[in-house]
């Protein structure tokens, strides 16, 4: 991909929170999507306004022609691509899907440096909250699995890629990482309700659209109380594989 990062704001959005304005939290409606390659499966997301047809998708990846088809088949307006962080499988298809609705692609400052991501539609953005078309989104840093990490929170969904999912949390490569893994989800206990639901990039036997309560209870990532217990037992040898979370 070619071209140069944008800081202004992107097309169709403001931010929510500094125009002081308090816009009704109507629940907009999810399509999950399981898309896979390669016997590699990830969930995509639409979300959008049952009224004015505005829409977002996260993480689009694989199946270009299906996810197009399904925009196309509900008469939805695509007005971004929301990246949760910049692995292939999050990834792929943002540009092809940003351009083909015109539309520009999201993506924390901190995650752009890192993985050096370049798009003329690209547009960093900052935590916090975002009005797009009808849509409210808030960003929330999360970083731990990659130094960019974001969820994207809509009314009382969170759109969580890689950093929690309903089993268990994503990979760290470092002490470090898994530290800041730790404070991620510590911040999201912080931030959710327990009736929100949970959209991950993948599901290791649980559906998408956990109630955060029911998560909270069952996933062991967040009985931890210290960092300490957390860095170790993340960093911990033998796992054997990324879904391996008991």
């Amino acid at each position: 991909m070619s071209g140069n990062t944008r800081s202004d704001d992107p097309p169709h959005a403001f931010d929510a929170a500094a125009s002081g304005i308090e816009w009704p939290r109507l629940a907009p409606e999810v399509l999950v999507v399981e898309v896979g390659r390669r016997g590699f499966t990830n969930f995509n997301y639409i979300v959008f306004d049952r009224i004015s047809r505005d829409a977002v998708i996260v993480d689009p990846a694989w199946e270009l022609d299906r996810l197009v088809a399904m925009i196309d088949q509900h008469r939805l307006r695509l007005r971004a691509v929301l990246i949760t962080h910049s692995h292939p499988d999050h990834l792929n298809l943002a540009e092809p899907i940003a351009e083909h609705f015109d539309c520009s692609i999201w993506m924390s400052p901190q995650e752009v440096a890192w993985a050096r991501f370049q798009s003329d539609r690209l547009r960093c953005i900052a935590e916090a909250r975002w009005r797009i078309g009808t849509l409210e989104v808030e960003a929330l840093l999360t970083p731990g699995h990659t130094p960019g990490c974001v969820c994207y929170r809509i009314v009382d969904n969170l759109f969580s890629g890689d950093v929690l999912f309903a089993e268990g949390c994503g990979l760290c490569m470092s002490n470090n990482a898994a530290q800041q893994m730790f404070d991620s989800l510590e911040l999201l206990k912080q931030q959710l309700a327990g009736n929100s639901r949970i959209y991950p990039g993948h599901s290791y036997g649980k559906p998408p659209g956990q109630l955060f309560a029911n998560v909270l209870r069952d996933n062991i990532y967040l009985q931890f109380k210290d960092p300490d217990s957390f860095v170790r037992f993340r960093m911990r040898s033998g796992q054997g594989w990324m879904k391996a979370f008991r």
